[in-house]
């Protein structure tokens, strides 16, 4: 993948970038088989190893992983719908994307273990949101999605392996959050290179 960044003026966390949308050019796929050996590298043993190491952005390997869901209260769902309305009036590609969406009803949520201890995290990856919007549509009821949902990340991905995209915020960096879920297969030690 190849794009066009810039350095932020008022964001000084080593990760952090304003990537150029229009300049996200895909031109390979890398086969999922070496996807652990590219990734292991990158692994964080905890969130708190990560927050040490001055990192703003993290991958960690969860360890007794469970997904569940609350569904969201109508006052909380226009709150959504009005900073989706908030980012499309901005002007971006992606963002007037936002205005067609409907909030997903329901919170997904992992409780996990990393190597400090327990968390419980909001799962804040869109595709989460996605796949719950596929799913309904194939399956035809959110009951049906939900169960889809729950064997998939907490019998699949959990037999298989998978990595969190932990992140923090500039203006909150003690506060860390689920950024998105990766199917990758658990290895019994670290590839080498």
């Amino acid at each position: 993948m190849d794009f066009k960044y810039r350095t932020p003026t008022n964001d000084r966390r080593a990760e952090s970038c304003h990537v150029m949308e229009d300049s996200i050019n895909v031109d390979g796929f890398m086969p999922t088989k070496d996807r652990s050996a590219f990734l292991n590298p990158l692994v964080s043993n905890s969130v708190a190893d990560a927050a040490a190491a001055g990192k703003s952005l993290a991958l960690i390997r969860p360890m007794n992983t469970r997904f569940y869901y609350k569904a969201k209260a109508e006052s909380e769902l226009n709150a959504e719908r009005k900073i989706y309305e908030q980012a499309a009036s901005q002007g971006s590609f992606f963002d007037k994307q936002l205005a067609a969406l409907e909030p997903s009803p329901y919170e997904f949520r992992f409780k996990f273990e990393d190597g400090t201890g327990p968390h419980d995290y909001a799962n804040g990856d869109w595709e989460a949101h996605a796949m719950f919007f596929n799913g309904r549509k194939r399956e035809g009821s959110d009951k049906a999605t939900l169960d889809w949902m729950s064997a998939t990340f907490n019998e699949e991905y959990a037999k298989r392996g998978m990595l969190f995209c932990v992140g923090n915020m500039a203006k909150r960096p003690q506060t860390w959050q689920l950024l998105g879920v990766l199917r990758v297969d658990a290895t019994a030690q670290p590839a080498l290179f």
